[in-house]
Formats: C-alpha cells, structure tokens, sequence
C-alpha cells in the first residue's frame, strides 16, 4: 500500500469534518479507500455519539427558516450541551440542514421519533390499512403480518429522525445529527420542530 497523502487526508477531512489525525487514521485502515474511510468516521461518529446520548442538552437554539417559495416556514429546536458548541458554525449549519429538510421532505415528519407519532395517526392508518382491497379474502393471521409491516413503514416515514436526509438519501436524519455529535464530542438532540404551510 502506497503512503497516505496529505492531498488524499485534506480531501477526507473537506468530506467529513473530521479530524486530520482521524482522517489519516481512517485511511490508513481503509488502505486508502476514501469511500470506506468515510465509513469508518461514520461508524466511530455513531458509536461515540450513543454513549453520550444520555447527557443533558439544555444548551442549543431555537432556528428558523422561510422556504424559497414562502408558502412554507419551518422552526426547529436543536438541543447541546454547551453554549460553545450552540454558537458553532457546523450546529448552525444542522440547524438549517434540518430545517430544510422538514420543508422539503414527502412526506413531510410529523414528529421527532417514531414513538412519538401521535397514536390517533397510527390508529386511524391501521384503520385504513386493514380495509385495503388488496387484502381482502386473506387469511387474518396473513393480513395482521402484512398490515403490521406496512404500518411500521408508515411510522418510520413520518419519524423525522428516521428519514432519509433529502440531501443525502444514502443516510438518515438521525445519522447525520449522530455524526456531528461524534464530530463534535457533545451529546446533541432534534428536542421539537413545527412546520407551517399555506393552505395545509
């Protein structure tokens, strides 16, 4: 294996964010494959941002966002540990990603996580679910499974945390927010958003 070149580390670390010292790290034990290095970053991001998914978030703020077309206004709360972090140009730039990205996604989220889905929603597309003419004259233990699954694929597509990111649909909302937590070192936390439509 040829050695790593500063060239290949600055290129990395343009893409991810990361440090140079990871960057060359992640390289070296991708034997210079950008691509899987960037998988590597992204996998130690994630580890290192659940093990401080527990610590308080009670810094942050509170960013809004006006869609190109102004029909459609978007307010997320973003949640961190310290005030340093809040005022950071790369939490800045979540906070507006997010934004962004809850004015443009279809569907459009209707809540942080999946367990936060509001159940009369869940009931009423159960509802609507089971009297699906694709399934009638199926077994019931049939139609439960099949019902079950697309309802958890209903839930899933409405978890804002749990949608593919519309800039980057080869990850999802939450990863991205995991990966600036590694990045950064501080637990980070989407605690609400709300989202305004003209004619909605």
């Amino acid at each position: 294996m040829s050695a790593i070149t500063a060239q290949a580390v600055s290129s990395l670390r343009t893409k991810t964010g990361a440090s140079m010292m990871e960057c060359k790290h992640a390289l070296t034990e991708a034997a210079g494959d950008e691509q899987k290095a960037v998988d590597i970053l992204r996998q130690k991001g994630l580890k290192s941002a659940e093990k401080r998914a527990d610590r308080s978030t009670s810094q942050g703020r509170v960013y809004s966002y006006i869609h190109h077309n102004g029909r459609v206004g978007v307010m997320v709360q973003l949640g961190c540990e310290t005030d340093f972090v809040a005022r950071g140009e790369e939490f800045e730039a979540l906070c507006r990603d997010l934004c962004m990205h809850i004015a443009a996604a279809s569907p459009v989220p209707v809540a942080v996580n999946a367990s936060d889905i509001p159940a009369e929603l869940v009931n009423e597309e159960r509802r609507v679910l089971l009297g699906s003419q694709d399934l009638a004259g199926k077994p019931e233990n049939i139609r439960e499974k099949i019902v079950s699954g697309r309802l958890e694929k209903f839930v899933q597509e409405r978890a804002l945390l749990e949608q593919e990111d519309v800039r980057d649909p080869s990850i999802k909302v939450g990863e991205r927010v995991k990966a600036l937590s590694g990045r950064l070192g501080e637990n980070i936390k989407v605690e609400r958003f709300a989202r305004f439509e003209l004619g909605a």
